[in-house]
């Protein structure tokens, strides 16, 4: 079975952002007052072929430990679903 997985990769909330922070002061500059607290990340797409759901989540999961993540400074969150 194939699987598409969206893997969201984001700063931990305990840590600034510096990113966001530049992003947030130029909007703020830029008269969008009403937008802050602007975290900015990564969006992964992978295709996987596996013999069920549970065994694709497993290899998001150690791909994303092993390789796609920092998780000293970082958290992910995914889903998969079926194509």
């Amino acid at each position: 079975m194939n699987f598409i997985a969206e893997i969201s990769i984001m700063p931990l909330k305990s840590l600034p952002d510096p990113q966001g922070m530049l992003i947030s002061s130029e909007l703020q500059k830029l008269g969008f007052s009403d937008i802050r607290n602007i975290r900015i990340g990564k969006h992964i797409t992978l295709e996987i072929t596996a013999n069920s759901k549970e065994a694709a989540m497993e290899r998001v999961k150690d791909s994303c430990n092993l390789l796609l993540h920092n998780p000293v400074t970082e958290g992910y969150e995914y889903t998969i679903k079926e194509v």
